[in-house]
């Protein structure tokens, strides 16, 4: 069953009533970012964007629509997996040793409020990276335990959006507590409830049962979001096979040619989560700490070994992400890494495409193939 909510303003005030820090989309120095929300008015009503291969730009909207925008240059990732955390910190003692002591950090209770479909698949990747293995990140599992997550299905992809041919959206399947269709033009949003949490969240507020009218408009304007995405992925169930295959393609090095190894893509990507750490000290020697930051394949240290890096080239770094990204990735954690988000594709300075890399490769891998028949 669906219900319709007449705008945000009573969730949003049930959300900080229940002591949520609400993150969420507002328009902020010509982008749409993510961040703590006073209130429902913070939202970039009105706001669109336009995207293309290495551009972002933010545009006037002919209504007052609050989600007609996509995917901006932050993801949900920062909140759950910070860029930067500190492990500890030590002291040296009287006697010439160190004192140790753990970083404690606790987390806001976080309500996510605008998670895109794409995003909150991306969401559910990083819960089974930090979570599901042996070794889980407890930091990360406290940040998540305690998130509420409402999605906003999508009815404005973006052109460099490709999450219908990724199977990760337009229109959210699971991972939420509630989840939005915004009513273009009206100010109403149509809801469904994923979970018990939000159940109860919406019995809080008030809300009235969903018409049929409102409810199919609604609907159709996310299943015709489908077929307006700017991008294609080719065949996304073959691109574990495709990329094992392609290892020695001539493709790389016309890529290569491009890229800047910057590590802007893995920045921006909301699924990539390596990390290293790194130890700092005051000029006295008194005082040191241990912090873990984000890191990026594309960095030449990343692979650093006794002896040296052992991916030395732009070639083969930006083959080990793309390749572990659409590939490997099945092997470890049993799906993509790669959620059709488009965001390395605007925020790469050289606009390096991988859904235009992934078609390069078919095509040249069919090539050779004709060739030994």
């Amino acid at each position: 069953m669906s219900w319709i909510l007449d705008g945000l303003a009573d969730l949003h005030g049930a959300l900080r009533a229940d002591g949520y820090t609400v993150i969420g989309p507002t328009h902020r120095d010509g982008a749409i970012v993510l961040a703590e929300l006073a209130s429902a008015d913070d939202l970039p009503y009105g706001w669109g964007v336009t995207l293309e291969p290495g551009g972002y730009r933010t545009r006037r909207r002919d209504d007052d629509a609050a989600f007609a925008h996509s995917a901006g240059p932050q993801s949900w990732k920062p909140f759950l997996h910070p860029p930067r955390v500190k492990l500890w910190e030590g002291r040296r003692t009287e006697d010439g040793g160190f004192s140790i002591q753990e970083a404690e950090d606790t987390p806001p209770r976080y309500a996510f409020l605008g998670v895109r479909p794409c995003d909150l698949r991306a969401i559910g990747v990083l819960d089974h990276v930090m979570t599901g293995g042996a070794h889980p990140d407890e930091a990360y599992g406290a940040r998540r335990t305690g998130a509420f997550i409402i999605a906003v299905n999508c009815t404005e992809p973006g052109e460099t959006c490709f999450c219908a041919s990724m199977g990760t959206g337009p229109r959210a399947d699971a991972g939420y507590d509630l989840a939005l269709t915004e009513v273009i033009g009206e100010g109403r949003f149509l809801v469904e409830v994923g979970t018990s949490a939000g159940t109860a969240m919406l019995e809080r507020i008030p809300h009235e049962e969903a018409d049929e009218t409102t409810t199919e408009r609604a609907l159709a304007e996310v299943a015709a979001a489908a077929d307006r995405m700017g991008r294609q992925m080719p065949e996304p169930e073959g691109l574990r096979d495709l990329l094992a295959g392609s290892l020695d393609a001539a493709r790389w090095d016309d890529v290569a040619s491009r890229c800047l190894t910057c590590g802007n893509c893995t920045m921006v990507c909301p699924t990539c989560f390596c990390t290293t750490v790194e130890d700092v000290t005051d000029l006295t020697g008194e005082h040191a700490e241990r912090w873990q930051r984000w890191d990026s394949c594309f960095d030449l240290d990343f692979s650093h070994l006794p002896g040296g890096s052992v991916r030395t080239s732009g070639k083969s770094r930006y083959r080990q992400w793309l390749t572990h990204k659409l590939g490997t990735w099945h092997d470890q954690f049993g799906s993509s890494g790669c959620v059709g988000c488009g965001r390395c594709i605007v925020w790469c300075p050289v606009g390096i495409d991988l859904t235009e890399e992934v078609a390069a490769l078919r095509e040249e891998r069919e090539e050779q193939r004709g060739k030994s028949e």
